[in-house]
C-alpha cells in the first residue's frame, strides 16, 4: 500500500514525529531513508525486502536484518533493484555515521569498563562478516579506545594470528590495554580449547611490553561471549 494511503498516524514520518523513532519498526526506519518505492512495490514493501533480501543466487548471503545491512557497502546494495545511485550513497553515508558516532563515544569516556559496551561495539562490526575475521582493540590507560584493528582473516589459529604482528600494532598506538576479539561465522560463540590457547599466548606476548589483555570477545550472530566473564582468561 502507497504511503499516501496509510492512516496518518501509521505514516513512518508522522509516527515519528509524534512517538518517537523508537516507536518505528527497521523497515519503517528504513523506508524514511528511501522515501519512494518503485512500479509495483510500495517504500514499506521494498525496505522489508531489502533488510531480508539474499544477494547471491546461491541465497548464502544476504543483508539478514538491520545488522547485516550495516555492514552492506555500495557495490552490495548495486544488485538492489529500484535502488539508485543517490539512494544507495544515501544508505551507505547514515550506517557508517552511525558507526562513527559509536567509535566517537568510546574514544572520549572509559566505555570500556563495560563489557557490554564492548560486546555491543564489537557486534556491530564483525557480527556479519562472512569469513573468520581476528580483530584488536587498543585502548589507553583509562581503557578509551584508540583504534580498532582487523589484522588476520581466515581459519584463525595459534599459527595463523601472529603475535609479533599484535604487539608492533600496539606500540604503534601507545596502547595499555588490548581487547581481543574474533568472530564465528558459524554463529556458536562456545570458546574452542585453539582459541584458549590463542588468548594465552597474546598475553604473554604482550605482557613483555605492560600491555593487558582485558578480554577475547568471540562474536556470532546476534550474541558475543566475553571470555573473562567466562573465567578463561
Amino acid at each position: 500500500m502507497p504511503l499516501k494511503d496509510l492512516p496518518p498516524d501509521a505514516r513512518p514520518r508522522e509516527k515519528l514525529l509524534a512517538r518517537g523513532p523508537a516507536a518505528l519498526s527497521d523497515a519503517e526506519l528504513l523506508a524514511l531513508l528511501l522515501r519512494t518505492g518503485i512500479k509495483g512495490k510500495g517504500v514499506l514493501q521494498m525496505a522489508d525486502e531489502l533488510l531480508h533480501l539474499k544477494i547471491n543466487e546461491s541465497g548464502d548471503a544476504g543483508f539478514d536484518g538491520i545488522a547485516g545491512l550495516l555492514h552492506a557497502t555500495a557495490d552490495d546494495l548495486k544488485r538492489v533493484k529500484g535502488l539508485g545511485p543517490a539512494k544507495r550513497a544515501e544508505i551507505v553515508a547514515v550506517l557508517e555515521l552511525a558507526r562513527r558516532a559509536m567509535a566517537q563515544q568510546l574514544t572520549e569516556r572509559a566505555a570500556f569498563d563495560s563489557p557490554e559496551a564492548v560486546k555491543h561495539y564489537l557486534q556491530l562490526h564483525l557480527s556479519a562478516k562472512p569469513h573468520e575475521v581476528f580483530a584488536v582493540l587498543f585502548l589507553d590507560a583509562q581503557h578509551r579506545l584508540l583504534a580498532l584493528e582487523e589484522l588476520f582473516r581466515g581459519t584463525l589459529t595459534q599459527t595463523s594470528v601472529y603475535p609479533r604482528e599484535v604487539v608492533l600494532r600496539a606500540l604503534h598506538h601507545h596502547a595499555a590495554a588490548v581487547v581481543l576479539a574474533h568472530n564465528h561465522p558459524s554463529g556458536s560463540v562456545e570458546p574452542s580449547r585453539a582459541d584458549e590457547a590463542l588468548t594465552q599466548t597474546l598475553k604473554a606476548a604482550l605482557g613483555l611490553i605492560d600491555v593487558r589483555v582485558l578480554d577475547h570477545v568471540i562474536v556470532g550472530a546476534g550474541q558475543a561471549l566475553s571470555m573473562a566473564e567466562r573465567g578463561l582468561m
